[in-house]
């Protein structure tokens, strides 16, 4: 399988909701639904749903669908930031704390464009 890179750097094919969506694994769907909700955000098995984050069915995990990276690439038409005549922005500065990976991943992209 193609590997899948978020506008994020993320690689989607790694990502739990993307496995249980291929694998249309209910029962890994509902413990990533419920890991996933808090107080302050609620989600459902059905929102555990994702395709990819680039992917041209539009069918992404919630969180990804209300992501302004993901929003602002798709307005871009870009593949992800690391294609973007802005990256890095601040937009990615929070995501790239928390995975310093995904950074060096689209750097890594940047420079060979």
């Amino acid at each position: 399988m193609k590997r899948i890179i978020a506008y994020c750097g993320l690689i989607c094919n790694d990502c739990p909701v993307f496995i249980a969506t291929r694998e249309n694994d209910l029962q890994k769907k509902v413990e990533l639904a419920n890991q996933y909700t808090s107080d302050t955000y609620q989600v459902i098995p059905a929102d555990i749903n994702c395709s990819g984050c680039t992917s041209s069915c539009n069918q992404a995990f919630k969180f990804c669908m209300e992501c302004d990276i993901r929003l602002c690439g798709i307005e871009k038409e870009i593949s992800n930031c690391a294609y973007c005549s802005k990256y890095p922005c601040n937009k990615l500065d929070k995501p790239f704390e928390n995975a310093p990976q995904n950074k060096l991943l689209l750097d890594e992209i940047n420079r060979s464009i």
